[in-house]
């Protein structure tokens, strides 16, 4: 690893030979590394994905990099995109990005040739997604703006409330996306379960009517819509989630039943979701006395889902078949692939169909040995890793300077609220408590000298991740004015 990174960035050593005779150097290097990380898969992982990253990497010309394993066979041109597994999360994530963009221009352009040709006078809207929505019907507005405008997914993305000044530099969609996460996660809507103990969601097995499927779709839709325009997602989803939306990783040309299968899970997969579950299966399997005397299970499987409790067979007659020593194993895999991969296949369908409409066309996304699953949920979801130091160290400042005393007073008050409180302040200012790939070191955050007002609250432009902060004078009316604005920061303006 340290070889690829000294000769791709070679210092002017003249011990070591001439680039330009060198060339096999790199590739056969990291030919090397990629049979480690075959070896390291055949198994239990032995080393972690990310200690095969390479971060030197991601400061090459990485696109450059793309376009060459785009365009040349594997044999005519090297490109570290040809091996996926050392290209970092960060490095990933710019090529995503930079790829999103040039789509996003692609596509508006064709809109605006489009057009010309029939004669007709193009104005600004045709160049974005324009979602229009109240927030009183904030679900069946996104669903018919969404079923409407199928053609224009893969444009930048542009929301717009009814009945509210608010211009959508960015912040506007990142309000949308959190709003309409909340609701639909709802447990009142019944698409998705709560699982306390693993707190995350899973789908719920009984809603597989026309409308709710829909739905599913929508969700999928706004995954791939967040990947595409580089939003961070506050969404609670076990690793699985991220393997079945992969699989396959390309939509496949015919409609098959595979499609979000996951071929044989295991009790791990399950023990991310219904931990108790999991540890009453492995008691199960490891159970030393007569399973069918002692414990009287038969070939069905009960599961309750707001507070309703569904009974199914495993296999048929199975509440007549009992679960003896030797069909256990068989009545856990039968278990086990219903509760992950039967019971919401029609559902999960729906939520893959919905995120590839999005991102199938992008390489990256749509290339089987790109991404990692855990990669995907990075890049869908960022890390909730809070780290304030990163994120003073990156700030700017306009009309205050670092050590000025309101600006240190501001970083205590930060400093001093609790772990909640410092998440609704970062969803104040960026729109999202989550942190980016990168972390927050990454983050662009400028804090703007507001008047000299002590009356007044702090003010957010999310669009910019931008504070404007008045020139308050002590520090406990600092902190109260802006635990005010960060616990009561939702919508366009206050009232």
């Amino acid at each position: 690893m340290q070889f690829i990174t000294l000769r791709q960035f070679s210092p002017n050593d003249k011990s070591l030979p001439p680039s330009g005779k060198t060339l096999w150097w790199i590739p056969s290097a990291t030919k090397n590394l990629a049979l480690i990380n075959a070896a390291n898969k055949l198994g239990t992982e032995l080393l972690h994905f990310t200690e095969l990253y390479n971060s030197a990497l991601d400061h090459i010309d990485l696109m450059r990099d793309y376009y060459n394993w785009q365009s040349f066979g594997p044999y005519e041109c090297f490109s570290y995109c040809q091996y996926p597994f050392i290209l970092s999360i960060v490095a990933k994530r710019i090529i995503l990005t930079k790829d999103s963009e040039q789509q996003m221009i692609l596509n508006a352009r064709k809109s605006l040739v489009s057009k010309v040709a029939r004669r007709q006078t193009p104005n600004i809207d045709i160049f974005f997604l324009n979602i229009n929505i109240r927030r009183s019907h904030l679900v069946q507005d996104s669903l018919n703006e969404i079923a409407f405008k199928q053609k224009d997914l893969k444009k930048k993305l542009k929301v717009t409330f009814a009945g509210e000044p608010g211009l959508d530099m960015g912040g506007l969609t990142k309000e949308w996306f959190l709003l309409l996460i909340r609701e639909i996660f709802h447990a009142e809507y019944g698409m998705f379960v709560y699982y306390s103990h693993s707190r995350c969601y899973w789908f719920s097995t009984g809603q597989t009517d026309h409308t709710n499927l829909r739905e599913y779709n929508l969700i999928g839709v706004l995954m791939g819509l967040a990947v595409y325009n580089s939003i961070i997602l506050d969404l609670s989803f076990p690793g699985i989630c991220y393997r079945k939306l992969l699989s396959p990783p390309v939509v496949p040309a015919v409609n098959v039943d595979s499609i979000g299968i996951v071929e044989n899970p295991t009790l791990h997969d399950l023990n991310e979701i219904m931990p108790d579950v999991a540890s009453g299966l492995k008691h199960l399997l490891e159970y030393e006395g007569n399973v069918e005397e002692d414990m009287g299970l038969t070939f069905q499987v009960s599961l309750e889902e707001h507070r309703a409790p569904r009974t199914h067979k495993l296999k048929p007659n199975g509440e007549n078949i009992p679960v003896t020593n030797e069909s256990r194993e068989e009545y856990v895999n039968l278990y086990l692939n219903w509760v992950l991969n039967l019971s919401i296949s029609e559902q999960f369908r729906a939520f893959y169909f919905g995120f590839h409409s999005v991102c199938a066309s992008n390489a990256l996304i749509a290339s089987a040995p790109m991404l990692r699953p855990e990669e995907v949920e990075l890049l869908v979801c960022g890390t909730d890793t809070l780290d304030l130091h990163e994120l003073r160290k990156a700030t700017e400042y306009d009309g205050y300077r670092p050590d000025d005393n309101i600006i240190c007073a501001f970083w205590n008050v930060i400093e001093s609220l609790s772990d909640e409180q410092k998440r609704k302040f970062l969803l104040f200012v960026t729109g999202s408590d989550r942190v980016p790939v990168g972390g927050m070191g990454d983050m662009n955050f400028k804090i703007t000298r507001g008047p000299n007002r002590s009356d007044y609250l702090p003010e957010a432009h999310t669009c910019f991740n931008q504070l404007v902060l008045p020139q308050y004078t002590d520090h406990d009316r600092l902190r109260e004015k802006l635990v005010t604005a960060i616990l009561n920061a939702e919508g366009f303006g206050m009232e």
